[in-house]
């Protein structure tokens, strides 16, 4: 009984251990309406979520905090927008698809 006992809590310790981090890696980006924030709240969520997708019109801009963090095959650019007092925002942390990129030629 003990040595069964054992063998059932190590499988669900093992078990907990493969999926808790890919659960956090597989988290998406966070949706945020530009009209809803002010320019500085839109920066401050970017810095606390480290991954934000800003939606602004009809399309939006993929954000991540720190900039170096963007994927392959993207590159780091500045995004304008409006936020919810009409300012113009511009953010210089944002990821854009780059069509140049080795990792994006067939």
């Amino acid at each position: 009984m003990g040595a069964a006992f054992r063998l059932a809590v190590n499988a669900s310790l093992l078990a907990v251990t493969l999926v808790l981090p890919s659960t956090a890696l597989s988290a998406g980006a966070l949706n945020v309406d530009a009209r809803a924030y002010t320019c500085s709240q839109i920066s401050q969520i970017i810095r606390q979520n480290k991954k934000v997708f800003v939606r602004s019109g009809f399309g939006g801009s993929s954000f991540r905090y720190p900039p170096a963090k963007c994927g392959l095959g993207y590159a780091r650019t500045t995004a304008s927008f409006r936020d919810k007092t009409g300012s113009q925002c511009v953010l210089d942390y944002a990821c854009t698809y780059d069509g140049g990129s080795f990792y994006n030629n067939p």
